[in-house]
């Protein structure tokens, strides 16, 4: 915890992503982050014998005196902004090229990415096909066949001016194999600056539910 307490908001060091944390939208009201801390304050405080971590309660203190002053989260956001423009994409930790495999992890990150975006933005869920390309760290040729086979279960859907969008059903099958898939686990997990695993963030399903939601990506 100390390490993260650490991190400054300053160019060349990693940036904790505060509005990841909160599940909040970047651009989320006063009020709203008002409201999300007093949650996550009595969720994670050390006295809460159910559900308090001193560690999170910390972060949590953190992320809401960044957020709430408005000089301190304008310098935050631009070197938030900054950091994501040069983050290093997911190609370069994951196997996108070596046949049916890399493939069928190309349908895994695009389905984390949408989720993610889905779960921290729901005023704005949407990708791009130029965001896609920088996170994944592929030309579009190589995702024209990861979008077909995805918009064809109904786990994406994509607009005329080509933004994705994860479903609910994509939703599900994200949320019915978080723990049985260890790949998709870490992509989900690949943007957060703190050490929480996915299963943290929302109570998975252990099981599969159904087969046809269990191993057709």
């Amino acid at each position: 915890m100390e390490e993260i307490t650490k991190r400054i908001e300053t160019l060349g060091e990693e940036v904790t992503d505060y509005y990841e944390f909160l599940q909040i939208s970047p651009n989320a009201e006063s009020e709203t982050i008002h409201r999300i801390y007093r949650f996550h304050a009595t969720r994670y405080h050390p006295d809460n014998p159910v559900t308090g971590d001193p560690e999170k309660f910390l972060l949590v203190q953190r992320a809401f005196a960044i957020l709430s002053d408005p000089k301190q989260r304008a310098k935050y956001d631009k070197t938030r902004q900054t950091q994501e423009a040069q983050s290093i994409p997911m190609s370069a930790s994951t196997d996108f090229m070596d046949g049916i495999e890399g493939e069928m992890n190309r349908r895994l990150a695009l389905l984390a990415l949408l989720y993610n975006k889905r779960r921290t933005n729901a005023e704005a869920p949407e990708l791009s096909l130029s965001e896609v390309e920088m996170r994944m760290g592929l030309p579009r040729d190589y995702l024209n066949f990861t979008t077909w086979y995805l918009k064809g279960k109904n786990y994406i859907t994509k607009s005329d001016n080509s933004d994705f969008e994860l479903t609910p059903l994509g939703v599900d099958y994200i949320e019915s194999n978080c723990t049985s898939i260890p790949i998709l686990n870490r992509m989900l997990n690949g943007g957060a600056a703190t050490s929480r695993s996915f299963g943290d963030l929302i109570a998975c399903r252990s099981q599969i539910v159904t087969t046809d939601s269990a191993g057709d990506v």
